[in-house]
């Protein structure tokens, strides 16, 4: 599993060097884990900077606790954004916090205003823009 997240596009011959297994077994392994839905899917990372994707900002969202479950038609719209590239529903302050990737100020400005400040159930946000990405990884620490 380490060697897989950290690349995805590993031949299952050097995989299986890797590993110490022989390329069958190390095969029908990494089968199994598709399977079992350990490994979910294979992605292409894309670096957003070259694609023009230059501001990354942070955005915790409190939802109003009246009228009938904000909660899910919140998450609707979450879902149709493409500007939101995560969001999780958190403890504490706030209800929810995105992960948003945009080209520039005046582009996270037409997302808040217009399509995350016009969900009715949004009560208040607060935006925090990254300076620097200081580590970034998708390889989870798995026990060894």
């Amino acid at each position: 599993i380490d060697a897989l997240q950290r690349d995805g596009r590993l031949p299952n011959n050097e995989l299986a060097a890797q590993v110490s297994l022989s390329p069958s077994p190390c095969l029908r392994r990494v089968r199994s884990l598709e399977e079992s839905g350990v490994i979910k899917r294979y992605v292409a990372l894309v670096d957003p900077l070259k694609v023009g994707l230059q501001m990354l900002a942070y955005v915790s969202v409190k939802l109003e606790k009246k009228g009938h479950m904000p909660a899910e038609e919140f998450n609707s719209a979450v879902n149709t954004w493409s500007e939101v590239v995560e969001c999780y529903a958190m403890t504490g302050d706030m209800d929810y916090l995105l992960r948003v990737q945009v080209e520039d100020l005046d582009h996270f400005s037409r997302f808040i205003m217009g399509k995350l400040l016009k969900q009715a159930a949004v009560a208040d946000v607060k935006s925090s823009f990254a300076l620097e990405r200081v580590k970034e990884t998708t390889v989870l620490p798995l026990p060894h």
